[in-house]
């Protein structure tokens, strides 16, 4: 019976497969990492071929390090960052340039005149999101505008636009299905989130013609099967979603008022909000939770561009860590009375600011400073910032949202000082669940649903299970003390 499933979870700055059996336990795990192209200050990219070579090696890598076939899966489910944008060409498959990475902010410009000419609130009441260089429209309007002869191919029906789920599908079916599923869709700033489709206002707004556009499904859906080439045996792929939607649902949050937050280069906090979209009023994002069976179950979202990329900086930047893992332990090491602040806004400020122009600043330096100070500020940044969001998803949401149970996952949850300093800040319990890799979770998750191994989503899948809840235990007044010197530090460095 086929009744084991392939995670492929493509992220920023690796490419991983999880195998999974049919009660979603992981059985092996391939991983490679992705390297990062920066060719100007506050671009981003990647280069295609690369997420391709990647994922043909994990996915092969999985199975083997797993004794499985490619004829033993019952399908493929597919998770990846988001809004990072690829622009090829139908006929070979190639991209015109390198991918522009969802953390690019080369289109600042672009998105302020936007919003000069009064375009910002059509955006946000057609799509639910702000005005910003973070989603795809932008990024692929730039590619046509500079790249030479993008524009005209693309008005013929020659290139084809996807985010990295619908470059990879296109790859994988040999070029037969152009594709992607409402998540994904949802991001672009060209989706309307009510209709559940495409919006001509927004396309004629962003000069995007339509022929580039991939088909919007379902996340569990056929969305194809794989060349028999690839990995020996054709595999349906039956699951598709970005990657914070695919931790959500690998979060077990399907019930309204539930929440999770991922870390991983950035954070990403989504609260599960019911059958009907949320109106942000403190600069959150309204976005899908997921979409099964035609119906759009809805979230507001909170994202920090900078959460793990903060580390990597103290690793390959400072280099006063060779390990990322090392962190945690060093930050340990720093002088309770020290009061650096870290504001790691290297390419400028998410939720709920918004500021595209800002840059990180490190705050309250003394002579007694030095790396465990710096290492701990880094650290705590992440805690700060998800108060942040969670605060803005209170004030939205309209019940205590901040005071609920939040589940973490993504890399940087392994450090228990961390999750308690999170714990603390927040005021709240945070539960870290025995299996991390929920975005893969996610991914697998769906793949099985549409090939019928596992039940709808709802209270009676068991899926999720808890590995150490952390409850608060800083007293509240110093936790509110802390978090107005973070509050003070970052109307340091806002440029509006």
């Amino acid at each position: 019976m086929k009744d084991a499933l392939l995670a492929l979870d493509q992220g920023t700055t690796s490419t991983r497969a999880i195998l999974h059996d049919a009660a979603l336990v992981p059985r092996a795990t391939a991983q490679v990492a992705l390297e990062q192209h920066y060719p100007s200050p506050g671009w981003v990219e990647h280069e295609p071929e690369e997420i391709w070579r990647t994922t043909l090696q994990v996915m092969r890598d999985a199975l083997a390090q797993g004794g499985a076939a490619a004829s033993d899966l019952a399908g493929i489910g597919i998770t990846n960052q988001r809004e990072t944008t690829v622009l090829w060409d139908r006929s070979t498959g190639r991209a015109v340039q390198r991918a522009i990475v969802w953390q690019d902010r080369r289109t600042a410009g672009h998105c302020a005149r936007l919003g000069a000419d009064g375009a910002a609130a059509l955006i946000t009441q057609r799509t639910g999101l702000l005005c910003d260089p973070y989603f795809s429209a932008t990024k692929l309007a730039w590619l046509l505008d500079n790249v030479p002869g993008a524009r005209e191919a693309a008005e013929r029906g020659s290139l084809a636009f996807g985010t990295v789920d619908s470059f990879l599908l296109w790859r994988l079916t040999g070029g037969r299905v152009h594709a992607t599923d409402a998540t994904n869709a949802c991001r672009t700033m060209l989706y309307d989130i009510r209709r559940g489709e495409w919006d001509d206002d927004l396309l004629k707004l962003f000069r995007i013609p339509r022929a580039v556009l991939p088909r919007i499904m379902d996340c569990a859906a056929e969305f194809g099967t794989t060349d028999a080439a690839l990995l020996g045996a054709a595999v349906p792929v039956r699951g598709i979603a970005g990657d914070q939607h695919a931790a959500t649902i690998g979060q077990a949050c399907f019930e309204p008022g539930m929440m999770k937050s991922t870390y991983g280069t950035g954070c990403f906090a989504l609260l599960n909000t019911g059958d009907a979209p949320v109106v942000s009023k403190n600069r959150l994002l309204t976005t899908l939770a997921w979409q099964l069976d035609g119906k759009r179950r809805y979230a507001l979202e909170g994202a920090i561009f900078i959460a793990g990329a903060a580390v990597q900086w103290l690793r390959d930047g400072l280099r006063i860590i060779a390990d990322a893992g090392e962190s945690g332990a060093l930050a340990q090491r720093a002088d309770p009375a020290d009061q650096v602040i870290f504001v790691p806004a290297f390419v400028g400020l998410g939720a709920p600011y918004w500021d595209a122009e800002a840059r990180g600043a490190i705050l309250g330096l003394t002579r007694g400073t030095g790396p465990a100070e710096i290492a701990r500020a880094a650290l705590e940044a992440v805690a700060f910032q998800t108060r942040d969001l969670l605060e803005a998803m209170e004030a939205d949401w309209g019940t205590p949202a901040g005071r609920r149970v939040l589940r973490v996952d993504g890399g940087m949850v392994a450090s228990d000082w961390t999750m308690q300093f999170l714990a603390d800040l927040l005021g709240a319990p945070v539960d870290r669940p025995e299996v991390r890799e929920t975005t893969a979770l996610g991914a697998a998750y769906l793949a099985g649903l549409q090939a019928g191994l596992l039940p709808a989503p709802g209270p009676a899948v068991a899926h999720w299970r808890l590995e150490k809840r952390f409850t608060p235990l800083m007293d509240r007044d110093e936790a509110d003390a802390r978090y107005a010197r973070w509050k003070d530090a970052v109307k340091r460095v806002l440029t509006r």
